[in-house]
């Protein structure tokens, strides 16, 4: 298997553990959007927690280049640790809800 083909399945089992989360409070589930053609994966939280609707991403991941792009990570722990325990390398994890001029100061990927 090549390595973005095991990157696309890291990704996959790791968002799809995380739509399986329930909430305390609210009637709203989360859901995984994967878009294959384009390297797209998302986990969104849709319905409504009283009168106020929810409906955002809480992760977005991308594939770009060859490199796992962090988008949006609204989690505690943070997926680039769950992704390098899975076996990506930080080298090619890019942190981008971080501006281009930080990211060099992370452990991970530039671009």
């Amino acid at each position: 298997m090549d390595t973005l083909e095991r990157y696309r399945q890291i990704i996959r089992k790791m968002l799809t553990a995380y739509s399986h989360i329930t909430y305390a409070h609210g009637d709203f589930h989360t859901e995984t959007i994967f878009d294959r053609d384009a390297d797209r994966y998302l986990v969104m939280s849709v319905g409504w927690d009283g009168p106020r609707r929810i409906h955002g991403s809480m992760i977005h991941i991308d594939l770009i280049d060859g490199k796992v792009w962090i988008q949006r990570d609204g989690t505690e722990d943070g997926v680039a640790n769950e992704l390098v325990s899975a076996g990506i390398p930080k080298s090619d994890i890019v942190l981008a809800f971080h501006p281009a001029d930080v990211r060099p100061f992370t452990e991970f990927a530039v671009a």
